[in-house]
């Protein structure tokens, strides 16, 4: 066994990890109210927190499952496939001007290049040779783009690493978030964004680390489903405080 300090998650279920999907799953909805008609771009801030803590929720469940069957893999593919087509209509409906598909995407292809990096059977490999390469040719129609793929990656490696080698999907986590636009509008807003984008994978990996203890509801995989149907409910109140 490794030691506590180095090891964020342990072979049993882990409290810690449920709670970090929860909270990103609060900040995803947060953010996601900025659409709903009301002056709350302040919740912009706290909205970059979802991308990376659920990128950092796939690289510890492969962290976790790393000498499990392999099926388990796949299960998690295609759970998150099936989702990326179900959830592209009612977040089209929420984002009318989304000029990206939805996040799910983004995830899929970031666990395929993490798993080719962590297991080394040749179809693994390829497998993250050809999603990588998708991410590099359809960026621009990827959430979070290119960069939004490799952190799953750039978060695996520093799994067992000395807490300030954060600092490397920090900074992959910046780059996914459109940075230059942020710097050149210089507003309070946009400054704490790529603030909370370069520590949310530090804050991440001590919320798991740390908090062991905790004990949420389990997430299993009816919280696939929280995705789709929180963008209508969003839909819905928009409706009705137009």
């Amino acid at each position: 066994m490794h030691g506590t300090h180095t090891l964020p998650v342990g072979p049993v279920r882990d409290g810690a990890l449920d709670l970090l999907k929860w909270l990103a799953l609060l900040s995803m909805v947060l953010d996601h109210l900025r659409y709903v008609g009301l002056s709350l771009d302040g919740l912009y801030v706290p909205g970059r927190l979802a991308f990376p803590w659920f990128c950092l929720a796939i690289a510890a469940n492969l962290h976790r499952v790393r000498y499990a069957p392999v099926t388990g893999h796949w299960r998690y593919l295609g759970w998150l496939l099936l989702f990326s087509v179900i959830s592209e209509v009612p977040y089209r409906m929420f984002i009318e001007d989304a000029d990206t598909l939805n996040v799910l995407p983004t995830l899929a292809l970031g666990l395929l290049v993490a798993r080719g990096w962590q297991q080394k059977a040749l179809v693994d490999r390829g497998l993250a040779l050809i999603a990588a390469t998708m991410a590099a040719v359809f960026s621009q129609h990827l959430m979070f783009g290119f960069f939004g793929v490799l952190l799953p990656l750039a978060l695996l490696l520093v799994f067992r690493r000395p807490w300030y080698f954060s600092v490397l999907p920090g900074l992959v986590c910046v780059a996914a978030n459109q940075w230059q636009i942020l710097l050149n509008s210089g507003t309070l807003v946009a400054l704490l964004g790529l603030a909370t984008c370069l520590s949310a994978p530090l804050a991440g990996l001590v919320l798991l680390r740390h908090g062991k203890n905790a004990k949420p509801p389990a997430m299993r995989r009816w919280a696939y489903a929280l995705y789709p149907m929180h963008f209508l409910l969003l839909l819905l109140v928009r409706k009705l405080i137009a």
